[in-house]
């Protein structure tokens, strides 16, 4: 088959066959097409879309382009879990004990912040010692021994994706829908868990700045997960405001380590417990309110805080300074960004925010560029909240006195300050799963529908779960 015959069949609208969608992958990666005939197609997916079938083909495809892990050997009970990125987003530090201490097992690969938005490997070796980098034998044997394992990437997993995205950088086809599906489901597909939680963002500090496409993005992702034999959900949350309290690598670690020990900020508390219990319905627990509870449970018993402490100790950190913060990197610097005027925050740029903690040192403009695992930023106003002029609304935290002044400045052109206060979002917007839309139409027509009955399901757990959880996080 000739790669101009298919890019005009996409030109025309018309699907791609599997063995097609296979071929063209494999050739890209060997190298056998060439950049200008990928872009084409790329750019007429953009804009005739693809069937589920085809974004399913295309992410196995990628998948198989490198290395699959296998973890058939612990069980089945492998549950994986991904974050489009956030501000803030530290809910994997917190997430995978839960469902570890509950009798899930984690083997998961993680990635580093670029931009705005953390990584939790960045975050992982804010902790003395900890190693991130582990033999397959010794990834397993952490996993066999604490139910749970969190690592960098490592040898080539998915590396189609690779070199399609960086082909996508440069021609203005990063933002189509089954191009991003494909993209994370490859890597997910690749990393061997059965079961797939997906946490997509919505807000001015994530990719999909509106609910429509991070719905969009959320459905064609679970029915790639589902068409590929994988127990797949998502959960469409907010990050129109920076998640808990803290932005930055260290700062994170220990607000994680907080919330599982029965404290932090209630916000965060709230999505990783929804995040968690939706891991462990997944993976056969119960349903959504009874793995709420196994969930709340393993915070308040102390089971979550012990399975993360002896995952640290097993890849050789300093689980002494999950309990004792100040034994966690400390920035020798710190600022207080005050209020300019009274009134209520109604806003603030997510976004602006992250790039005010990358400022400090906490992220990285390139992959080439150094962290500050001290720095970053301390939220003591969120948006909702009163506020007085000259009140210290957030505390700078950074090794080089003269980012400080210029970051306060920055910061404060991120919030806006209003005299009347402003309707609060929702923390959670949505479950979508493969239940919850309809399987009609074509593939641009199917954006998925929020499912009431399913809404309603979490918000009157949560709610519970939160009744239970008041004397805890007390």
């Amino acid at each position: 088959m000739r790669m101009y015959d298919l890019i005009t069949k996409k030109k025309r609208g018309e699907p791609l066959a599997a063995e097609e969608i296979r071929a063209m992958v494999e050739g890209f990666t060997k190298g056998e097409i060439p950049d200008y005939q990928m872009a084409a197609m790329l750019m007429a997916i953009c804009f005739r879309s693809m069937t589920e079938e085809e974004m399913r083909d295309l992410t196995l495809a990628m998948a198989a382009s490198g290395d699959e892990v296998d973890l058939s050997a612990l069980g089945s009970a492998t549950v994986d879990k991904h974050s489009t990125g956030g501000v803030g987003d530290k809910t994997t530090l917190i997430t995978c004990p839960i469902v570890a201490a509950a009798g899930g097992r984690i083997a998961k690969m993680s990635g580093r912040g670029l931009g705005h938005t953390g990584g939790t490997v960045d975050k992982l070796e804010s902790i003395p010692g900890l190693s991130t980098t582990l033999s397959r034998e010794d990834f397993f044997a952490v996993v066999e021994k604490t139910g749970l394992s969190l690592i960098g990437q490592s040898g080539e997993l998915a590396p189609a994706d690779k070199k399609l995205y960086a082909l996508r950088d440069v021609t203005a086809t990063v933002d189509s829908i089954p191009l991003i599906a494909a993209s994370i489901m490859s890597k997910k597909l690749a990393a061997g868990s059965a079961a797939i939680l997906l946490d997509v963002k919505t807000g001015s500090g994530a990719f999909m700045k509106t609910l429509a496409d991070a719905m969009e993005l959320a459905r064609a992702m679970v029915a790639i997960g589902e068409g590929a034999g994988r127990k797949t959900a998502a959960i469409i949350t907010d990050m129109d405001v920076p998640l808990g309290a803290a932005v930055g690598n260290a700062l994170e670690v220990a607000e994680a380590m907080d919330v599982l020990q029965g404290k932090g900020p209630a916000d965060l508390r709230e999505v990783s417990l929804a995040l968690a219990a939706d891991m462990l319905r997944l993976i056969g627990r119960g349903d959504f309110a009874e793995c709420q509870r196994l969930a709340a449970e393993a915070i308040e018993n102390g089971s979550a805080f012990r399975t993360f402490s002896a995952m640290v100790e097993a890849q050789g950190g300093d689980a002494a300074s999950l309990a004792d913060p100040t034994k966690l990197p400390q920035a020798a610097f710190c600022r207080k960004v005050r209020a300019e005027r009274d009134g209520f925050i109604v806003h603030m740029d997510a976004e602006r925010i992250g790039q005010v903690a990358c400022l400090l040192g906490a992220g990285r403009e390139t992959k080439e560029s150094a962290i500050d695992h001290a720095a970053g930023i301390r939220l003591v106003k969120k948006t909702g909240d009163a506020v007085k002029a000259g009140e210290a609304i957030a505390e700078l935290h950074a090794n080089d006195e003269s980012l400080l002044a210029p970051a306060a400045s920055r910061y404060l052109s991120a919030l806006a300050i209003e005299d009347a206060p402003c309707e609060k979002r929702p923390l959670i917007f949505a479950r979508v799963t493969k239940e919850s839309f309809p399987k009609t139409g074509a593939a641009q027509d199917r954006r998925p529908v929020m499912s009431g009955a399913l809404l309603e399901e979490v918000r009157a757990a949560m709610a519970q779960g939160a009744k239970e959880g008041d004397g805890a996080d007390g």
